[in-house]
């Protein structure tokens, strides 16, 4: 299992000051991409997840020059997510210097839209996904029944995508529910946010699940970068 760490953007500078030496007070803090992006890799991170907050906002991308600070100064794929609601949007994540896109789950009503970005992306195109119901229910759905994660993992398969996201905010994944769709489903499964400890990410490795997003956890020291893919592999 991949471990990804995740730099949340906004105003070019990340949300969360990289600082994993707070608490002894050791280190230098910084808020710079690029910066927190390099010692990032050297620590050993094989893949990192950009995200565009600004873009998120405006549904178009707004940050994409951080993705080519960030690329000109690290030899590793990026994945980048926020603000990329159309193939126009995909085509210019790649010129910045993205290795793999995630789109919305504001895609999966728009299936026209959805195949013009494939067409762009192929395999490197994933779909962020929230699978906790209520989340689920809450969304402004077009279809008359709210659809539950599982026919919505088929729904996307079906129409080629082979990446899915499921974001948890600060929810524990289920981890039952993860090793069922990654065994009915073939598409590679991410999990994004509710993991706070090592054993935790072992239980993700055991269940299936191809690559883990760790954001503030990483950023704050709270999680060792360097534990985490030992636990992970």
């Amino acid at each position: 299992m991949d471990v990804i760490p995740a730099i949340d953007v906004a105003g070019g500078r990340s949300r969360v000051v990289y600082w994993p030496g707070a608490s002894a007070g050791i280190g230098a803090p910084t808020d710079r991409p690029e910066q927190i992006a390099e010692q990032l890799v050297r620590q050993g991170a094989r893949i990192l997840h950009l995200v565009d907050f600004d873009g998120a906002r405006r549904a178009a991308p707004a940050d994409l020059e951080v993705v080519g600070a960030v690329a000109a100064r690290v030899a590793v794929p990026l994945q980048v997510a926020g603000g990329l609601e159309a193939a126009d949007h995909v085509r210019l994540a790649f010129a910045a210097g993205a290795t793999r896109v995630v789109l919305s789950i504001a895609i999966v009503e728009h299936p026209e839209m959805l195949r013009e970005c494939l067409a762009v992306a192929g395999d490197w195109l994933a779909v962020g996904l929230d699978p906790r119901p209520e989340r689920l229910a809450a969304f402004p759905w077009a279809r008359s029944v709210p659809p539950t994660i599982d026919s919505l993992v088929e729904e996307l398969v079906g129409q080629g995508v082979r990446r899915l996201v499921l974001s948890h905010g600060g929810a524990a994944p289920d981890a039952g529910l993860l090793t069922s769709l990654v065994g009915r489903h073939d598409a590679d499964i991410l999990v994004a946010g509710g993991v706070s400890d090592l054993d935790e990410i072992r239980r993700l490795r055991d269940a299936g699940v191809a690559g883990l997003i760790l954001g503030e956890v990483l950023l704050s020291g709270t999680i060792d970068l360097q534990r985490a893919l030992e636990a992970a592999a």
